[in-house]
């Protein structure tokens, strides 16, 4: 058995993507398939339509979904479309008082506004509220073209989150040798849009994608090989067998086919004089 750390991560918005609720969910499940084994941290989604319950109470809905869902998140995700949302009695929108309540909290907050196209039949009211609140939103916000450009802001976001929700247990790790954790991989899939042009010279839109690997443990691994596990349908171009010392980023670039989007590689290396292995499932 094993001590497993664990933190729930909320998705607040509007009602009008589904689509990106569900890619954050997958996002949160891809990240425990590819971290929890051997980081023993496990992420729980949280979703008001799958975890909240009716309940009568002196406050307004709200105020119940405040405290069932906002009050246990540690990490708020806040995803817009193309709508604000309906206002609240204390707020612009729900998602709004979702939003202030855990920034209230000291929680972190990831607001996420979706920059494809605008379905025809929005509503161009909920459309310019949203542009208001964008546009005098402080701090520092994303945008997003498609799910897999969110799932790769959502790992960014939760690693950099659990650096600070972790650092007590960091320091003590430090602290006391006997504690040190060996070779500890970070594995963190990353994809970019970019403009080129066919034969014909007609303007088209690429997608390139790598996986960055992060030693964050104490010790060095050596003779390090990524590779794709069998039957599927991609490759990985790395430079290896190579050394990847603590604290050190390596990116192993993915090419994959048409049919398949999704991918598994397998980590190879030596710590200590021992062969180990694990395996990260990648979206």
């Amino acid at each position: 058995m094993k001590n497993v750390r664990m933190y729930t991560v909320m998705a607040a918005s509007p009602s009008d993507i589904p689509q990106a609720r569900q890619a954050l969910k997958e996002a949160i499940h891809a990240w425990n398939s590819a971290n929890t084994s051997h980081r023993n941290i496990i992420l729980l989604p949280l979703l008001w339509e799958h975890d909240s319950v009716p309940l009568l109470g002196d406050g307004d809905g709200q105020d119940v979904i405040n405290q069932q869902l906002v009050d246990r998140a540690d990490i708020i995700f806040a995803l817009f479309g193309s709508r604000l949302g309906q206002p609240t009695s204390k707020a612009l929108s729900g998602t709004v008082a979702e939003m202030q309540k855990a920034h209230d909290a000291g929680k972190p907050v990831h607001p996420f506004f979706y920059k494809g196209d605008i379905p025809q039949d929005a509503d161009l009211e909920q459309l310019q509220k949203l542009r208001d609140f964008k546009k005098n939103l402080g701090g520092l916000h994303a945008d997003f073209v498609n799910n897999q450009e969110l799932t790769t802001m959502v790992w960014q976001a939760i690693e950099s989150d659990l650096a600070r929700l972790e650092v007590s247990l960091e320091d003590q790790t430090i602290s006391d040798p006997s504690k040190a954790k060996g070779v500890d991989f970070l594995i963190q899939p990353a994809s970019e849009r970019y403009a080129d042009t066919d034969s014909r010279g007609r303007l088209k839109y690429k997608i390139r994608r790598w996986v960055e690997i992060t030693n964050r443990g104490d010790t060095d691994a050596h003779d390090v090989v990524v590779e794709p596990v069998e039957n599927q349908n991609f490759w990985v171009q790395w430079n290896g067998p190579i050394d990847i010392q603590h604290g050190q980023t390596r990116k192993a670039i993915l090419q994959y086919t048409m049919a398949t989007s999704r991918a598994e590689i397998i980590i190879r290396w030596t710590e200590d004089g021992e062969e180990k292995s694990m395996h990260a499932q990648l979206d």
